[in-house]
């Protein structure tokens, strides 16, 4: 296919593969799209250790980077804050509500010796752009095509930093406004997120979105079309409206190399599409995920409210430690609990097949469905 994203990023097949797992990365760079690894949750070792890995998978084949660095969150104002100072501010109704949880669904503790702590041993905070620099720096020393902030506009230091390095820049949008901000800063490729997304998403469909973003951005850079997609007739519509290629994210969560929690895929696996919601209960900021106990509990107008980011991802990072450790127990109740970022396609996830084959089936059902277009033309 030839798009202007294919020949901006130099690849084949314009899908877009965000990804916490490297070998989806590689799978879909490898199958001529392009991974894009999401580094949030990794600390400058792993990261540096996967960057390598997916470079020796893919040798020369286009690959990317998603960071996350908000505009705004708590301390930024006063140039950030580190974890600890976060952790002394935290609520004691908020500990105790998060404490009668795992109570009540019978969550036990961690074994002893064993980490109960998902976030990285860090002076800062998650979710921040002092968290995000030493991300940026490993990111840059090595060869991807593509830095992307996922969250916000793209800091001034990091569009230097990557354009300096002759790499290219993207940035998620919400909103047509997202996109006017991104273009002053100067991305290079916009991404349409519809609210269908899994993760951190506006509140705007994506059928009304792209074309607006499209619009809005008038042929200065690419976009691509995200947020409900992962079937080759949602990616035909996608660039029936404007869009060049698609962003997608949550349809490798059910692939064969996903590293998808097993409790937690199998409900992926068997969910609807009505089966998400758009929850401050994990990170402080929307984000849909799969509904769960989780979710209904933080969801109870009598119980406290998420804190904001990143207090909040703090405040239960050592409580969903133990509810991923605990969901495959029969003995508790964990299971209920468990459940991870996803979007509204999660319907449409219901077997599971390799990476490369979820492109694959992409690719012929975009044909089949251009062709069925082109066809009726015809008539």
């Amino acid at each position: 296919m030839r798009t202007r994203v294919t020949e901006l990023l130099g690849i084949d097949i314009p899908i877009l593969a965000f990804s916490h797992c490297r070998d989806v990365v590689a799978a879909v760079s490898k199958a001529g799209g392009m991974g894009v690894l999401g580094a949030v949750a990794h600390t400058p070792r792993s990261l540096e250790i996967d960057l390598e890995w997916i470079e020796n998978e893919v040798g020369d084949k286009p690959y990317g980077v998603d960071l996350i660095i908000p505009a705004k969150y708590e301390g930024s104002d006063s140039g950030g804050v580190t974890t600890q100072q976060l952790i002394d501010a935290i609520p004691p109704e908020h500990r105790k509500f998060v404490d009668d949880i795992l109570a009540k669904y019978d969550v036990p503790p961690m074994p002893e010796g064993v980490s109960e702590s998902q976030i990285a041993n860090s002076e800062d905070a998650l979710f921040s752009a002092n968290n995000a620099a030493p991300q940026l720096e490993i990111s840059l020393a090595h060869n991807p095509s593509l830095i992307v902030n996922a969250l916000g506009p793209p800091t001034q230091d990091m569009i230097e930093k990557s354009k300096d390095a002759g790499r290219l820049v993207g940035a998620l949008a919400g909103r047509p406004q997202h996109a006017e901000r991104h273009m002053n800063a100067g991305v290079d490729l916009l991404v349409a997120q519809g609210s269908e997304a899994g993760g951190h998403t506006g509140d705007i469909g994506s059928m009304v979105l792209i074309p607006e973003i499209v619009d809005a951005v008038a042929g200065r850079v690419p976009v691509l079309g995200a947020g409900g997609i992962g079937r080759g007739r949602q990616m035909a519509a996608a660039m029936a409206l404007g869009a060049s290629g698609v962003w997608c994210g949550s349809v490798w969560l059910t692939t064969e190399e996903a590293e998808t929690h097993p409790t937690v895929k199998d409900k992926f696996l068997s969910a609807t599409s009505a089966d998400t919601i758009r929850s401050r209960s994990r990170t402080g900021k929307p984000a849909r995920q799969l509904k769960s106990a989780w979710t209904q509990e933080w969801e109870n107008p009598e119980t406290p409210m998420p804190l904001g980011m990143p207090m909040q991802p703090i405040l239960i990072d050592k409580a969903l430690a133990r509810i991923d450790r605990a969901a495959s127990d029969p003995n508790s109740g964990a299971a209920d609990l468990a459940n991870y970022f996803v979007g509204q396609i999660v319907g449409n996830m219901n077997e599971s097949k390799p990476a490369a084959q979820v492109v694959f089936d992409m690719v012929d059902e975009f044909i089949d469905a251009t062709q069925g277009l082109y066809d009726q033309l015809q008539s």
